[in-house]
């Protein structure tokens, strides 16, 4: 079995297109440029061209999926776990790619990006994008950046799972295989609800300003609040009791009082909230999740079943059983879609009960599961150019 390693330093890139005139029209109707896209590769595009892997990340992640960017970094991208030589995503055999989306606050353009039209933030003038609008961004980099043709694989959990399936839709000849992880074709009520009491967290917090703080202090409050109530939907039951349970913190009996925390759990969710605010920004939460909740492949093309019509690849459509947040049904709705429409795709429920953020984690099973699918799809391509 190959040895298991870090990508080691990587560096964030940056590229520039849609410059004026040249805009990118957006799904609202609004056009956008110039727009900064931040990315990372790893591994060698092959001479055939075909070993490269798109990955998309979830609502808060951004392009840094595996390594460290400086030798000082106290931990490495957010799927470290998942993307390097001798791992699943195997960095010796693919060429990865990862870009942070549209909207986004790491490096890609935003809310907080400048508005070359006023020399000052967006802000809230920053027009409304979505899944569609982040995978036309994408593309380009893949495409026009980069110089890929077609990409061997799409892959991406939760937030990424819904750009996975806009991937097979709009551009179908380009990519060989999808694997969407823990996600929808459509939000459920519930998961749209929980958004908003994000978002009212963040307009409630008296720094918002309707979006204009930033040459004064952030709305870190709300959103933090968001952050933790967030966090919440993705652990689950279980989870949390065997992590928590009713632990003190730093305390041996409650205190009857609105100090410190009692238990654990609310230290931890504080700390999540903290930590949360000094890498992200509270306007880009606010568009990120507009979009998640915007996402209806249903409504969009008519039925599921019509929104695959035209899907051109092989798909690994995954769910975990502990997932309350992207329940396991919402993943057999896109299965069914894709074989009415005879598009070749399997299905594997992984036994978890450690809720959505299972994706994230060292899942022996979902790593077997990934790292087979890939290996096949792989050899399926070299044997397909080989005859």
């Amino acid at each position: 079995m190959s040895e298991k390693k870090s990508v080691g330093i990587v560096k964030t890139e940056t590229w520039t297109f849609a410059r004026p005139p040249e805009r990118l029209k957006l799904r609202c109707g609004e056009e956008l440029g110039p727009i900064d896209v931040a990315y990372e590769t790893y591994g060698e595009l092959n001479e055939e061209g075909d070993n490269a892997i798109l990955i998309c990340h979830a609502l808060t992640g951004d392009a840094h999926v595996a390594g460290k960017n400086s030798p000082e970094d106290r931990k490495p991208g957010w799927w470290d776990l998942m993307v390097g030589p001798g791992k699943p995503i195997d960095t010796k055999t693919y060429f990865v790619i990862c870009s942070n989306c549209l909207g986004g606050c790491q490096g890609t353009t935003g809310p907080a990006s400048i508005n070359p039209e006023t020399n000052e933030p967006y802000g809230l003038d920053f027009p409304m994008v979505t899944v569609e609008d982040m995978v036309k961004v994408q593309h380009a980099l893949v495409t026009r950046h980069l110089g890929v043709k077609k990409l061997l694989s799409v892959i991406g959990g939760s937030f990424g799972g819904m750009q996975v399936l806009q991937w097979a839709i709009d551009y179908p000849q380009m990519i060989t295989s999808a694997l969407p992880i823990a996600s929808s074709a459509r939000l459920s009520a519930q998961a749209i609800a929980f958004d908003e009491v994000g978002r009212q967290s963040i307009y409630s917090d008296p720094n918002w300003n309707d979006g204009d703080y930033y040459d004064s202090e952030p709305p870190h409050r709300g959103l933090a609040v968001a952050r933790m109530v967030g966090h919440i939907t993705y652990l689950s039951d279980r989870s949390m009791r065997e992590k928590f349970g009713r632990s003190l913190q730093d305390r041996k009996t409650v205190g009857y009082d609105f100090g410190p925390p009692d238990f654990q759990v609310e230290s931890y969710l504080r700390y999540q909230g903290d930590s949360f605010v000094r890498r992200f920004d509270a306007n880009s939460y606010l568009y990120m999740t507009k979009a998640m909740d915007y996402f209806d492949l249903s409504e969009n093309h008519g039925s599921l079943i019509e929104a695959f019509e035209f899907v051109d690849s092989s798909f690994l459509v995954l769910s975990f059983t502990g997932d309350w947040l992207f329940p396991t049904y919402q993943s057999q709705d896109i299965v069914r879609a894709l074989h009415a429409n005879a598009v070749p795709a399997s299905f594997c429920e992984i036994e978890s009960d450690y809720g959505h953020d299972v994706f994230l984690l060292d899942h022996p099973a979902l790593n077997r599961t990934i790292s087979g699918f890939l290996s096949q799809v792989y050899t399926t391509v070299g044997e397909s150019d080989a005859s």
